[in-house]
């Protein structure tokens, strides 16, 4: 506010010429500064989303930030970083930058990490851009390495080759 009235003063020209006046150059730069921390603050992360052991979900859930499952999910997921618990079964298409399988999943994974824990049960066809499976962990389909998992465009060639193989087994 004292910095606002020197502005609008005659005086300041004279101040601004001087080295003494590091309140109006200063003043100056903390308005970009503000601005930089108001960007920033967007990207601070929240805390992830936390869907207990007890909770039944029914539909589907998107969201930019980290979801952890430890109940039950009827529904596709989209996140990214997706841990599921050793509790939680998920029933549906999981997408995620980043994908720890402690529990089950029936249905498609497809994320650019993928772990799968000595806990894990997967039923459906993994498309990754690295994955990790450690010993005793449980897997039925087909895993798949593409350099963009994500991109659902790419998903239709690939996965209607591993389809037909599966279909004269059942």
């Amino acid at each position: 506010m004292f910095s606002k009235s020197k502005i609008n003063d005659p005086a300041p020209k004279s101040d601004a010429q001087a080295p003494t006046t590091a309140a109006p150059s200063s003043s100056a730069p903390s308005a970009p500064k503000s601005n930089e921390f108001k960007a920033s603050a967007p990207k601070a992360k929240p805390p992830a989303s936390i869907l207990s052991s007890d909770l039944h979900v029914t539909g589907n859930m998107k969201t930019t930030g980290d979801i952890q499952v430890e109940g039950t999910v009827e529904g596709d997921i989209r996140a990214h970083l997706l841990t599921i618990g050793e509790t939680a079964t998920i029933k549906g298409e999981v997408i995620a930058d980043d994908v720890v399988i402690n529990g089950r999943i029936v249905g498609r994974v497809r994320g650019l990490k993928v772990r799968l824990t000595s806990t894990a049960r997967v039923e459906g066809d993994i498309i990754h851009k690295t994955i990790a499976i450690e010993s005793g962990a449980h897997f039925e389909g087909s895993v798949q390495r593409q350099d963009d998992p994500l991109n659902p465009g790419a998903k239709s060639a690939p996965v209607a080759k591993s389809n037909p193989a599966t279909k004269p087994m059942e």
